[in-house]
């Protein structure tokens, strides 16, 4: 009798440190699952490495028995992209170290650390890496596709923070990509995605924040399309210390909020104001709320750094059905608000959202050729989320989600944030990249001619 994907990697990899689990093994269920719970993938054998070492023989092990290969930093991908069917899972999740050198202002992170473990290892000096909105997220899959969230006004993209990365390529051989060591690795992994190896190692140059002025205002729902309008109109012209997102939501039923407001449909901003001074955080929001209704809910207030990253992780927490669609915008004309109204009023669960983030700011203050991550003209990245934790839903979820976006896209600057992106095709990965996937393709055929890297937004080896 054959033997199976597991039992042979426990026979020829004699060197493994890590743990090595395969669909016979009673913890099969917790170890393959990842959290969009829609994703229901049985990966042959998932390696739960220990180190480098580990990452290098189980992507040797998938290449020589020619099995499919997903890498498994954080699991929040929302298409799935960190687990397969019968091939193998790298999962980077044992690999936790994190090294503050607040003399040199630097932070190595290895590559299964979740961005929680980040902020609090680096708040204790008084810096933050740019990273998300939610703290449970993997450092590796948020940065290598480029990195959005509170600071990205303020500080930029999560990869402009990056200065070196530890990777595993396919051939098993592990080089450090750099600035000046593999420049034309960096430059892709700064965005491009998992396409040209395992990093198990990033090192940050983090940014000096502690205290931030942060939290929600919310309106009616019905106030919706007035809001969006006057947010349109004054985000670009905030201050960079100034991040806000807009969303339609409701309000999550339970604390801080009141209990009045619980479950209420609404639209918002959730605002973060690097630093401490209140006062210059109410004159900086002061024209936006100055020019819209009065507010149900209006929040902000100081606040370690680390508990604005983990404000949402208690009602997102792993398990939920996910179905995402996403575009970055330039514009936002009075058709496409009348849209983002009505289908904000029709939200299909109280946890189904869309939010609008800023990339402006100190994201601009890169050319669209100088990382991988080529949207540095968008004013914007939307998100379209439908979510519950009900499987029976499913259906609606994605239902509700492929329409908004569909009606949306017409307004859209036509690619997508690749981190928000399910599967869906080569033209939106395209899209994605726009004139950097020639180069992409390039550097994918000399680090991965064989595409082994491709359980991704993939990129084709040129």
């Amino acid at each position: 009798m054959a033997m199976t994907p597991v039992q042979a990697a426990r026979r020829e990899l004699t060197g493994f440190t890590g743990r090595l689990t395969g669909p016979e093994d009673s913890d099969y269920p917790q170890v393959r699952a990842v959290y969009n719970a829609m994703i229901d993938k049985r990966p042959a054998l998932v390696a739960r490495c220990a180190g480098a070492g580990d990452v290098a023989q189980a992507v040797g092990f998938a290449r020589d028995h020619d099995l499919p290969l997903a890498v498994r930093g954080g699991g929040h991908n929302g298409a799935g992209l960190g687990t397969c069917d019968a091939g193998v899972v790298v999962d980077l999740s044992p690999l936790k170290d994190i090294e503050v050198d607040p003399d040199a202002r630097t932070v190595r992170v290895a590559g299964g650390c979740v961005w929680g473990e980040v902020d609090r290892a680096t708040h204790a000096h008084g810096l933050a890496v740019p990273s998300g909105i939610v703290s449970t997220t993997g450092v590796g899959g948020l940065t290598l596709g480029g990195g959005i969230g509170h600071l990205t006004r303020a500080c930029g993209l999560t990869v402009d923070s990056l200065i070196e990365a530890e990777v595993v390529l396919a051939t098993g051989e592990r080089v450090r990509a750099a600035a000046d060591e593999h420049p034309d690795l960096f430059w892709a992994l700064r965005g491009g995605g998992g396409n040209f190896g395992v990093v198990t190692s990033f090192r940050f140059r983090p940014h000096e924040v502690r205290t931030v002025v942060a939290g929600p205002t919310f309106w009616p729902v019905e106030a919706g399309p007035e809001v969006l309008a006057a947010y349109r109109d004054f985000i670009p012209h905030a201050p960079r210390e100034l991040n806000g997102f807009f969303l339609f939501g409701c309000v999550p039923p339970g604390p801080p909020f009141p209990a009045e407001l619980h479950l209420r449909k609404i639209c918002g901003v959730v605002w973060c104001w690097v630093g401490h001074d209140t006062d210059a955080a109410a004159r900086a929001m002061a024209p936006l709320l100055d020019s819209t209704p009065e507010p149900l809910l209006h929040g902000p207030g100081p606040m370690p750094h680390p508990a604005l990253q983990s404000a949402f992780d208690a009602f997102y927490p792993p398990g939920d059905q996910w179905y995402w669609r996403a575009d970055f915008v330039n514009d936002i004309p009075a058709d496409a608000i009348a849209l983002h109204g009505k289908f904000g009023a029709e939200l299909p669960t109280w946890k189904s959202t869309m939010h609008l983030y800023p990339v402006d700011g100190a994201a601009h203050d890169r050319a669209p050729a100088d990382t991988a991550w080529s949207y540095r003209d968008a004013q914007w990245a939307s998100v379209y989320a439908g979510v519950d934790p009900d499987p029976a839903g499913a259906g609606t979820l994605r239902q509700w989600t492929v329409d908004y976006f569909e009606a949306l896209h017409p307004f859209s600057a036509g690619g997508a944030y690749v981190n928000m992106m399910m599967d869906e095709g080569q033209e939106r990965v395209r899209a994605g990249y726009r004139d950097n996937y020639a180069r992409l393709a390039r550097v994918k055929a000399a680090y991965d001619p064989y595409n082994l890297f491709r359980i991704n937004q993939n990129v084709l080896p040129a």
